[in-house]
């Protein structure tokens, strides 16, 4: 096994540690106070005319969505080995309907919920009764890092190559933070959904 397979395991195996570790430390409420406080803090300064603009990005990261991406990507490789990567990306998602289901960690009231679009994806209403962790943020972590991968590994231009990840970090901080702005999730559930991520991205490069 390649040296570089080696390092993308560690990575995806330490990435996992954090997450159970941030998971526990969740479970036991250690994160309540500054949860609520954080997001009472974005609501408050961040104008509602915002919202409207914010809220396409809870379509945007939809599993829908995201799976169609990670289809195109596995057509654009043209190798068979691709297929896998909805392995690590549908295991992500069964720890994060575990979590919901397991894990004592409501989502923000309804006061705080600030969506303002009349269409949700059906995957939307597949609520297992908590919040804990975040799949849009797992999602957009998982693919915008696949994408990354695959830009580091191309043959553009250093200075595209810098335009293209710096887009992406953008679109990256502005749908984790739309979760929050919105008051679908609170801060802990975007963290370990981002650990989460993370950590199932890097198992899947061992695919591309």
């Amino acid at each position: 096994m390649k040296k570089k397979n080696w390092l993308f395991l560690e990575f995806s195996f330490l990435f996992f540690l954090f997450f159970l570790a941030f998971s526990y430390l969740v479970k036991k409420d250690f994160f309540n106070q500054l949860d609520f406080d954080l997001t009472v803090k974005i609501q408050d300064h961040l104008p509602q005319k915002y919202d409207c603009f914010l809220s396409y990005f809870s379509l945007i990261g939809s599993f829908e969505i995201y799976s169609l991406i990670i289809l195109l990507i596995i057509l654009v490789r043209k190798k068979i080995i691709s297929f896998l990567i909805f392995f690590p990306f549908l295991s992500a998602h069964i720890i994060e309907v575990f979590g919901k289901a397991f894990l004592s960690h409501p989502s923000p009231p309804f006061m705080f919920h600030r969506y303002k679009l009349l269409f949700n994806f059906p995957s939307s209403y597949i609520q297992p009764g908590n919040s804990y962790p975040s799949g849009h943020s797992l999602r957009t972590v998982f693919v915008v890092s696949l994408i990354i991968y695959l830009i580091f590994k191309s043959k553009i231009k250093p200075v595209f190559k810098f335009f293209l990840i710096i887009l992406l970090f953008v679109f990256n901080f502005l749908m984790l933070f739309s979760r929050v702005s919105l008051g679908e999730h609170w801060t802990t559930d975007i963290i370990g959904g981002s650990l989460l991520g993370l950590s199932t991205a890097f198992f899947s490069f061992l695919f591309l």
